[in-house]
């Protein structure tokens, strides 16, 4: 695998003019050449990612799931310490047409180091739980030839699904050219894509790390009725957290866009787009969530075959989806649109594989997660208000910036307490759970 990664890596950063005229054939001049140089540079981080999941799945399996939480945090650190340097090296208010190359490379090998580090610290760990690196090349008797097996499946999921990626960076390029105004292209997309994906990458990635081991561990037993219960509870857990961040997301998208994104060459308007469109994106946080699950629960099963399958219409619908809001949709509105189109992806897929696993496990317990989604969002109902009142009375102050954060402040902080409060004494026994866990922690200290 080491191997592959590495040619992989080789031939991706030779191959980085191609993906720029690919994902973004309407670039020339100087900003094709900055794209094209820190898709270069980044491109190297395909390695050391690889190296990253390897020994994270390694340290799983051996129950050492605390480096592969911390671990992205390094990264973080390293890459946010790169970002500052290229702030204090190259100045505020650089475009693409004033950076220097040099510059760009600053910034560039900066972000790849945060993930070379990342990997280090991962195969440390993995090295200090008894696992040795050593070359094996010789693949017979090393079951090897089921695991490409399975990733066969899982490539076409995969290929499903960058196409999806392919045609969105596409049409949110073109709706930006055609429009010519900030905030209705690519980048204001992924700007919301980034923090939209936060909720997930925090709180239902750290319970599928969990599951995972579990549910396969149950399907080696002949237990499918555990793996049931086991997708039940991590979905209702993960839940009880995600449905207050996504109704929150949904309330604060623009003050915290504000907040947070309204600096430097970013405009307050600027910042308030990006807030609409995770507005959008804020609804499918559930569903891509339980989308996520879903295709866990058939990795425990060994099965990547139907994930695949199911991947293509779901991935033909939101291609058809995004040229369709692309012809229909003023230019300008085109970027708002196509979260909708990514998250048509998820929920397919996540109908689709419920239909296939409700027969496989003998069920799904979709009564107990219905009457669980019910009562948290029930639950949630006097925060969002308090939510909405504290965004409201905050935005009647002059100013942009001091109201936005005044109002994420005093209505998270709020909110967050009133629906904890509320879902204590509505006994929603998933708040309990974690109140417990909590408690017990605080107790032990």
């Amino acid at each position: 695998m080491l191997l592959a990664l590495a040619v992989l890596t080789v031939l991706a950063v030779l191959g980085a003019g191609l993906l720029i005229d690919l994902y973004a054939g309407s670039y020339t001049g100087r900003q094709r050449e900055v794209a094209v140089l820190l898709t270069r540079l980044l491109l190297i981080q395909i390695f050391f990612i690889g190296v990253s999941g390897l020994a994270s799945t390694l340290l799983n399996v051996r129950q050492r799931f605390g480096a592969p939480m911390w671990a992205p945090v390094v990264n973080n650190v390293v890459t946010i310490g790169a970002g500052l340097l290229f702030l204090l090296v190259a100045g505020r208010g650089q475009t693409t047409a004033t950076v220097t190359d040099g510059q760009l490379t600053l910034i560039g090998l900066g972000s790849a180091a945060g993930t070379v580090v990342q990997s280090a610290v991962l195969a440390w760990t993995l090295r200090s739980a008894g696992f040795r690196w050593r070359p094996r090349l010789g693949l017979r008797g090393s079951g090897f030839g089921e695991a490409v097996r399975t990733a066969t499946w899982m490539l076409l999921y995969i290929v499903v699904a960058q196409a999806g990626v392919l045609v969105t960076a596409n049409v949110a390029t073109r709706a930006g050219d055609r429009a010519g105004a900030a905030g209705s292209g690519l980048a204001a997309y992924k700007f919301a894509l980034v923090v939209f994906q936060l909720p997930y990458a925090i709180i239902a990635v750290s319970v599928i790390t969990a599951l995972l081991p579990r549910m396969s561990a149950h399907v080696a037993d002949g237990r499918r009725d555990l793996v049931r219960d086991d997708f039940s509870r991590g979905l209702r857990l993960a839940s009880a957290l995600l449905v207050p961040l996504w109704l929150g997301m949904l309330v604060f998208a623009i003050p915290g866009s504000v907040t947070f994104f309204a600096y430097g060459s970013l405009t307050v308007d600027g910042a308030r787009r990006i807030g609409a469109i995770l507005m959008v994106f804020a609804v499918m946080v559930l569903p891509f969530t339980l989308h996520q699950l879903l295709m866990r629960v058939f990795y425990a099963l060994g099965d990547t075959r139907t994930p695949g399958l199911i991947a293509v219409p779901a991935g033909i619908a939101q291609a058809a989806a995004a040229f369709a809001l692309l012809r229909s949709v003023p230019a300008r509105q085109v970027v708002i649109g196509l979260p909708v189109v990514y998250g048509l992806f998820y929920a397919l897929g996540a109908a689709g594989a419920a239909l296939v696993l409700r027969r496989r496990l003998g069920g799904m317990d979709g009564r107990r997660i219905l009457r669980a989604l019910t009562r948290l969002h029930l639950a949630a109902l006097p925060a969002l208000a308090f939510a909405v009142a504290a965004v409201w009375a905050f935005g009647r102050l002059p100013g942009d910036r001091v109201p936005s954060l005044l109002a994420l402040l005093v209505g998270g902080l709020g909110g967050g307490a009133l629906y904890l409060l509320t879902a204590r004494r509505m006994r929603v026994p998933e708040i309990g759970y974690f109140t417990a866990m909590a408690g017990a922690r605080l107790r032990r200290s």
